[in-house]
């Protein structure tokens, strides 16, 4: 395949990576894929490493035309795929051939939907990352999202098409479900600036999903969270899933396109394994917060790395 034409846009099209990882000291955002299980597990089918750059779709996803024959996967949020108006299986390797039309519906459950395609997308490195980050308009499909008739180049194959045939993941590993789950996190690091009864409040009570969310972040509404003393602290180093809470009580959680310094004081941290979980969420989802201990959530992320590694090299050929 030599690249894939944009027919239809979509609601937010990007191409995303594992995100820029070793820039946030001079405040450059990681961006990324928001789900970035949901492209690692793609990329495993499509016999790419875990890193390479796939499409990112939003809610509403494109219709997308292949130039030339490949295989391809999609993860995330079930957006119910057709090729050719026929209906694809998601989580396994599909063979797409020269002129055929990949399009989608709006998701019955989650937000983002991942394409990854044989050899990935083969566009320029900004900072040792492909991922757009839009905000400061550079990465991917020159700095922005995806646009119709824009033509999108596709890498060489990593593995021979004929040994990626018939790859796909478990029906019972497949996450489709787990957007449901509780949102698990640990306190801190300023936990200690709200009232207990807030601290109680927060886990008790749901929060839903508003519309002033994006990339960046989630501004959730719902039962509001007080401070001891006010909202503000000296501005320290943030990261994706930190939950900060401003003035107003009302949480936000940090995402992909966060800055990297903030001056709000944060409850807590969404744990790795779930910040996927989180990415799937959607303006009117609920969200009911869990807390853990950091050790449950270090061997969490072990448990989930040794997962994808022994289906890493199920899939080696």
């Amino acid at each position: 395949m030599e690249y894939i034409e944009c027919k239809k846009a979509g609601l937010l099209t990007t191409i995303q990576d594992l995100g820029r990882q070793k820039f946030q000291q001079y405040g450059i955002s990681s961006a990324g894929a928001m789900d970035s299980l949901s492209l690692r597990i793609g990329n495993i089918i499509t016999g790419n490493p875990e890193h390479f750059a796939g499409i990112e779709t939003t809610l509403l996803g494109p219709e997308l035309i292949f130039h030339g024959d490949g295989i391809i996967a999609i993860t995330g949020a079930d957006s119910s795929p057709k090729l050719n108006g026929e209906s694809i299986e998601m989580w396994s390797a599909i063979q797409v051939n020269n002129g055929d039309l990949l399009s989608f519906a709006i998701p019955n459950s989650g937000c983002r939907t991942y394409v990854s395609i044989s050899g990935g997308v083969n566009v320029e490195d900004i900072m040792g990352s492909k991922s757009t980050f839009l905000r400061g308009e550079y990465g991917g499909f020159e700095g922005r999202a995806i646009k119709s008739k824009d033509f999108i180049k596709v890498g060489p194959p990593v593995i021979d098409s004929m040994k990626l045939k018939g790859r796909k993941l478990p029906f019972h590993h497949r996450p489709d479900s787990y957007f449901k789950k509780n949102i698990r996190f640990i306190w801190g690091p300023q936990d200690n600036r709200f009232t207990d009864s807030s601290k109680e409040d927060f886990i008790k009570n749901t929060y839903e999903v508003t519309n002033q969310s994006d990339r960046m972040g989630y501004r959730l509404d719902g039962t509001k969270l007080f401070h001891k003393d006010n909202a503000d602290i000296l501005s320290d180093y943030i990261a994706p899933g930190a939950i900060q809470v401003p003035s107003n009580g009302q949480p936000i959680v940090l995402m992909a396109d966060c800055q990297m310094s903030g001056g709000y004081t944060k409850i807590g941290m969404i744990i790795g394994v779930d910040l996927p979980l989180m990415a799937q969420k959607k303006p009117g989802d609920s969200i009911q917060f869990e807390s853990i201990p950091i050790e449950e959530a270090q061997n969490l992320w072990a448990k989930q790395e040794k997962w994808l590694y022994l289906l890493k090299m199920a899939n080696h050929n």
